[in-house]
């Protein structure tokens, strides 16, 4: 998925309600949707949480959009021509749709409801993502992984995962990256990481165990979850900091809510992120573009791909400067 972000950034802190939270336990912070364009001014149209101005990531997860449902024969569906990636993995995960992906690997796989793409575009890589005729309805999230230094010039990759789902406590788990209730993903990663569908029955209450070096965030996709004192909405993305051993969600409404829960130990490094681009400099984002401005083989070139390639957007006038989180309080 390609990055076409103009738009600005918001974060609402979750209230406290009192009482609600046990002694010591972290709180939640909110971080609402900005609505930007999937590749342009007419394009498809998806709710954006990360990176925010005041969290830039959660573990080594620095983007976050979540889109749909869209009734494709309204919108037209997803149609993102070949375009690049470096120092980044992309996990694209549906709840409904199928979509049609081609890589500069050579790949060509089809992803569906309850499926995960991962791919690995450390030096460089270029894929294309198109949804399928039969496509009538489109939801799902695209997540970005940053790699660490050590290993964001590594080779490229993808991995399909389709992973069996667990009944907990009221909720239906599926885990696509690390472990959780008992499941543990066998795809690939260069930090670890936790990255699962949940989908709470109504008025359920769901405690899970977490690994406490992680923090985790819980982007929700339809109704209203409690997450330890806080309601988070359908489309905010509520972050708690590591610290917590357990975490309880709680469907407060009369139909099945439905999140995706991601987490991981706090990512130290500094990044520089430009359109599709994650690196530790200016410069990074410079040379990235004119390779796939010049069609190097950086990126190699998808061959039966009806149409040109997604040309980059112009450089800001102005120094890309790194950035990382906020301390953790």
């Amino acid at each position: 998925m390609s990055n076409a972000e103009t738009g600005t950034e918001a974060l609402r802190c979750g209230a406290l309600v009192e009482g609600d939270r046990p002694e010591g336990a972290p709180g939640v912070d909110v971080l609402s949707a900005r609505e930007v364009p999937l590749g342009g001014p007419r394009a498809m149209r998806v709710r954006r949480t990360l990176p925010q101005r005041r969290r830039t990531l959660i573990g080594a997860w620095c983007f976050a959009d979540h889109y749909g449902p869209h009734q494709v024969a309204v919108s037209g569906g997803m149609n993102m021509p070949p375009h690049p990636h470096t120092g980044l993995q992309t996990v694209s995960w549906l709840f409904s749709g199928e979509i049609e992906h081609r890589d500069t690997l050579g790949t060509h796989a089809l992803i569906r409801s309850g499926e995960m793409n991962l791919m690995t575009g450390g030096h460089g890589i270029a894929h294309s993502e198109v949804s399928t005729p039969d496509t009538a309805v489109l939801h799902g999230v695209q997540l970005w992984v940053a790699l660490p230094g050590e290993h964001r010039h590594t080779a490229r990759d993808f991995q399909h995962h389709v992973p069996e789902p667990v009944q907990v406590d009221g909720a239906g788990i599926r885990v696509f990256l690390g472990s959780l209730a008992g499941r543990t993903s066998p795809v690939r990663t260069f930090t670890p990481l936790l990255g699962a569908e949940i989908v709470i029955e109504p008025r359920a209450t769901l405690t899970l165990a977490v690994d406490a070096t992680f923090e985790h965030g819980l982007l929700v996709d339809s109704g209203d979850i409690r997450m330890v004192d806080t309601v988070l909405r359908p489309a905010e993305l509520g972050y708690v900091p590591r610290g917590a051993d357990t975490l309880t969600m709680a469907n407060e409404t009369d139909a099945p809510a439905r999140a995706v829960l991601i987490g991981g130990p706090p990512f130290e490094e500094e990044i520089v992120m430009w359109w599709n681009f994650v690196g530790r400099s200016h410069e990074d984002m410079v040379k990235a573009r004119e390779d796939w401005e010049a069609s190097s083989g950086r990126f190699g070139v998808i061959e039966d791909f009806p149409g040109g390639p997604l040309p980059a957007p112009a450089l800001p006038n102005a120094v890309i400067t790194p950035r990382r989180n906020p301390p953790t309080r």
